[in-house]
């Protein structure tokens, strides 16, 4: 199962928790849609990493999905060409959630020839080109990348190597080389990764991760950060539930935050300063739902 499987299956169990408001999320998401097959950004402009987080929270609803409308939209970005990293990987997954109809080898190799100019000289993969050494999030989306394109993932033991070097000293990942400072989303993707690899995930991380989570409910970015997140908590509660670690004593403050950042509109808030509902931090909140449900 892939990285997108894994989620998506869970993001399926929101529903539990949402009862009749599950046709409020619907709704708003299917409000984002915009008549030429894309999803609409904080901008209110069609936007490739938008249409992922819309596609992927109508399936997770199961949801009736306009694929024709949406694959005449991606159809019109070919391999990827001017695209960036995170769009590219963007526009594999969307493929991906569409069943890859439309999508032929040609097309796949060409992606992966694109993403592997991402790649740093030490084998990991960065956002930015010309990097000398790789991110977190960069490895975490490339190797998800070549899952949607259904390639393997070439040198992975450099991958690994990449990541292994990001471990902060305190148990948790850093997103950037030279930043000793971990962060939740890093720590959370990292360990997905791993398991994802079947490489040893450290005891470390899983007990920094539960660090990050208040005892009111949430998880922070950071253990300093003032504000838990909704990203933070959704990403957080699938790296420890992958870990298969316990976290039965956070459920119910963690319902409670979330719950906090739902607005009858259907969709979620990122957290409680946000004041604009986007597809992104709607599926999250499916995510989060989804696993605090099980």
């Amino acid at each position: 199962m892939s990285f997108r499987l894994e989620m998506l299956q869970v993001a399926r169990l929101a529903p539990r928790a949402l009862g009749e408001s599950t046709a409020l999320v619907e709704k708003f998401l299917r409000s984002q849609l915009m008549e030429e097959g894309a999803f609409r950004n904080r901008d209110g402009k069609a936007d490739l990493y938008y249409t992922v987080f819309g596609v992927e929270g109508l399936l997770a609803l199961q949801a009736e999905l306009p694929r024709e409308r949406i694959a005449v939209w991606l159809a019109k970005l070919g391999d990827g060409e001017g695209l960036d990293f995170v769009h590219l990987c963007c526009l594999a997954r969307c493929w991906s959630a569409l069943g890859g109809d439309g999508f032929s080898e040609t097309q796949r190799q060409r992606m992966a020839e694109r993403i592997e100019e991402y790649r740093t000289p030490g084998g990991g993969f960065h956002a930015a080109k010309g990097r000398s050494v790789g991110s977190c999030y960069g490895c975490l989306l490339g190797a998800a990348a070549y899952e949607d394109l259904q390639l393997p993932l070439p040198r992975a033991e450099e991958v690994k190597a990449c990541m292994d070097a990001l471990l902060a000293p305190d148990g948790g990942w850093t997103n950037e080389p030279g930043i000793a400072l971990a962060i939740a989303p890093a720590t959370a993707a990292a360990m997905a990764l791993y398991r994802r690899q079947r490489w040893e995930v450290p005891a470390t991380c899983i007990e920094w991760l539960r660090g990050c989570c208040l005892p009111a409910g949430g998880f922070v970015a950071f253990p300093q950060a003032p504000i838990p997140d909704l990203l933070s908590t959704a990403v957080s509660l699938h790296g420890l539930v992958g870990a298969e670690a316990d976290i039965s004593r956070i459920k119910e403050p963690c319902l409670d935050f979330v719950d906090s950042l739902w607005n009858a509109e259907g969709g979620f808030h990122g957290n409680w300063t946000d004041d604009t509902l986007d597809c992104e931090y709607t599926y999250y909140g499916l995510l989060a739902l989804g696993h605090l449900v099980l």
